[in-house]
């Protein structure tokens, strides 16, 4: 399992270089086209402007925190996501519970990632089609390109689209559902402490401290 998780958490820092190209609404039949290329265009931007900005050799980890964080909150659906992810615990948790829990899954996602875009060693993101799966719902389909021969690693970017532009809601490497992987995470979590989201709030203030 921590094995896994290892392969995982290192597949989302590569494909986390992802600013906005905005999206003017849902799709309809006659712009489903459209629309799928708004969405590939919107990761690819995502992509390079991630790259420009957080793979700057000598920036301060404090200012490298700050624009991920800036990055991940405008084109990630970060609120939702929490929300998914915590599942039918959300629904049970007090107000002051759901507050500092979306704080700190916010937290968490920019310790865990920011300083993995100091060790970018040339990573590529190539963007190969896009099918829409609903409404406002598409997944982009791209290749994240290694260097000295590493097998490539195959990434699906689930984007909805969202009054004003794009939001990314899960990201699938391999196969594998990051959002999906986090919620059966944090409900075996809850579950071995005896539906306690108070121990899941304590675990995630350590791990938030391990990464600072």
């Amino acid at each position: 399992m921590l094995r896994r998780r290892k392969f995982l958490s290192a597949g989302v820092a590569s494909l986390l270089m992802v600013a906005v190209a905005a999206g003017d609404g849902l799709p309809n039949a006659a712009r489903a086209d459209e629309y799928s290329d708004g969405t590939k265009i919107f990761i690819k931007t995502l992509a390079e402007k991630a790259i420009a900005s957080l793979t700057v050799k000598d920036l301060a980890k404090g200012e490298r925190e700050k624009r991920f964080r800036t990055l991940m909150l405008d084109n990630f659906a970060i609120p939702g996501i929490a929300r998914f992810v915590l599942g039918r615990h959300w629904p049970r948790a007090s107000e002051q519970e759901k507050s500092e829990y979306l704080k700190l899954f916010e937290d968490l996602m920019v310790a865990t990632y920011t300083e993995r875009f100091s060790k970018y060693a040339g990573e590529t993101l190539e963007i190969e089609h896009a099918e829409v799966r609903g409404e406002n719902d598409t997944l982009v389909y791209s290749t994240i390109k290694r260097v000295d021969g590493v097998q490539p690693i195959k990434v699906a970017w689930r984007v909805r689209g969202k009054p004003g532009g794009f939001k990314i809601v899960d990201v699938i490497v391999e196969g594998i559902s990051m959002v999906q992987t986090q919620k059966s995470e944090f409900a075996s979590f809850i579950q071995q402490h005896d539906g306690n989201l108070g121990a899941l709030l304590t675990e995630i203030r350590k791990r938030i401290q391990a990464n600072t």
